[in-house]
């Protein structure tokens, strides 16, 4: 299991430069990171220097392992134009091209109250099946996050890991997955065991907060070793992206985590 700070909110010790946050992630130890959309639009976060990252990357070893699409975009909501999606889909591609990044975080949006959630789900297929065809041959994986709508946000379509496992076998391509953000499930009131279960091979990308707080893992209720099992049984050998506000300094923060992982690998 591969840990990917979140170097929007890890690391920050090393200055606002995302060149840099990558090389202080890469001194404490790690070889893989995440950070949120690459062009700052519609996210708290500022625009990257794309060739900065990329050279950055390159000279740490360290592989960027997911980036959100953008702009985000509200696809059930009326006039319902998806234009400026799949124009910003392109160019986040490139970008993760660039870059070597291989997945791309898309979101559903605010559910529509003039419509069946059924048919939502429908559409969104209709929605993400497009954006597969268009970005054919790019090698880069489009991953269906569930947002909790208990906290965080309020009136997300996809709100729990069965409806993106839907929304994903609906599309049915090796090339779009769901994440399944343990946080975001945890807040939900989900069985780890069962929706993993599920969800199979479904599963693209993982991320880790505590719950309650979205603190770091050992700051909340979770049980991680119990949770971290769940995560090895049902198969899950990708990278896990830790999107986590730390209470402490960053390397500090990652601590308890790597020490879960590394009892249960020696059990092993």
């Amino acid at each position: 299991m591969l840990f990917a700070p979140n170097v929007e909110l890890l690391f920050s010790e090393a200055g606002e430069d995302y060149a840099d946050r990558i090389r202080a992630a890469a001194a404490a130890g790690f070889t893989a990171v995440e950070f949120w959309g690459p062009l700052g639009r519609d996210m708290p976060a500022r625009p990257k220097d794309i060739e900065a990252v990329a050279a950055a990357l390159e000279e740490t070893g360290v592989s960027l392992v997911a980036q959100l699409a953008e702009p985000r975009t509200q696809f059930m909501i009326p006039p319902r134009d998806h234009s400026e999606f799949y124009r910003g889909l392109d160019e986040g591609v490139q970008i993760a091209r660039r870059l070597g990044n291989r997945r791309i975080v898309v979101q559903s949006g605010t559910g529509f109250a003039g419509a069946s959630r059924a048919s939502q789900l429908d559409d969104l297929v209709e929605v993400f099946t497009k954006a597969i065809a268009q970005i054919e041959g790019s090698g880069v994986t489009l991953v269906l996050e569930p947002l909790n709508t208990r906290v965080d946000h309020p009136g997300s379509l996809v709100d729990r890991t069965g409806d993106a496992v839907y929304v994903a076998r609906g599309v049915g391509s090796p090339y779009f997955g769901v994440l399944f953000d343990l946080y975001h499930s945890t807040v939900e009131g989900e069985d780890t065991a069962a929706v993993l279960s599920d969800a199979g091979e479904l599963i693209k990308y993982v991320q880790f907060a505590d719950a309650p707080g979205r603190g770091e893992p050992g700051s909340g209720a979770i049980d991680w070793p119990a949770r971290l099992r769940d995560i090895l049984d049902a198969g899950y050998d990708g990278p896990v992206g830790l999107e986590y506000t730390p209470t402490q300094e960053s390397v500090a923060s990652t601590q308890y985590i790597r020490g879960v992982l590394d009892r249960l690998q020696a059990r092993e």
